[in-house]
């Protein structure tokens, strides 16, 4: 598997980790059964409320904190159970929680930023798990901004990122001008 990075990361793509059966069946549980919230953030220190929809889920105490917020995880489901042993399968470490990202439309986003919170440790695994609509990913060096990748995480796919990538490059899902439907991402993670 190909390295989409050319220096200081690895992440791999891996279209069709899940069938198109799968992922239309896990996508309508996520979309129904998850305990979606909407909250907001702060950002530059100003509150600002998130371009989408989040959920925390995980082993007990896996606190996560970003952007002025801390989420107390949620028990796993079964679904989620059963793409967590697949997923940890790939990427072979044991995830212990996943946040998942509900993007109701084109107009929901994720701005630029790195996976570094301390909570995740050195050079942190973190594996994205897309169901429905295709979203492009973006990439961009932290100290080079001449150097930009990006990817089109499809319905079904992984994207796994390990290594020092978040120490080098940060990433985003940006607003698009055409009408998409929605779109669940769901990123594993180990909170130390």
């Amino acid at each position: 598997m190909k390295n989409l990075l050319p220096k200081d990361g690895e992440a791999f793509y891996h279209p069709n980790f899940f069938s198109e059966k799968e992922s239309q069946e896990l996508f309508q549980h996520l979309h129904s059964e998850i305990n979606w919230k909407h909250e907001p953030i702060t950002i530059f220190g100003k509150k600002v409320m998130q371009p989408r929809l989040t959920a925390w889920y995980g082993d007990d105490q896996k606190v996560i904190r970003y952007s002025g917020i801390s989420m107390e995880p949620q028990p796993w489901t079964t679904p989620l159970l059963q793409i967590k042993k697949r997923v940890d399968t790939a990427a072979k470490v044991c995830f212990n929680s996943v946040l998942l990202n509900y993007y109701r439309n084109e107009n929901d986003s994720m701005g630029w930023h790195r996976d570094n919170e301390k909570e995740l440790g050195i050079n942190p695994v973190i594996a994205s798990v897309s169901f429905g609509a295709p979203r492009r990913f973006r990439f961009k060096h932290h100290h080079e901004s001449s150097l930009k990748e990006s990817v089109t995480l499809e319905n079904g796919s992984l994207l796994l990122m390990q290594g020092p990538t978040q120490h080098f490059w940060a990433h985003s899902i940006p607003k698009i001008k055409t009408a998409i439907p929605a779109r669940i991402n769901l990123t594993f993670r180990i909170i130390k």
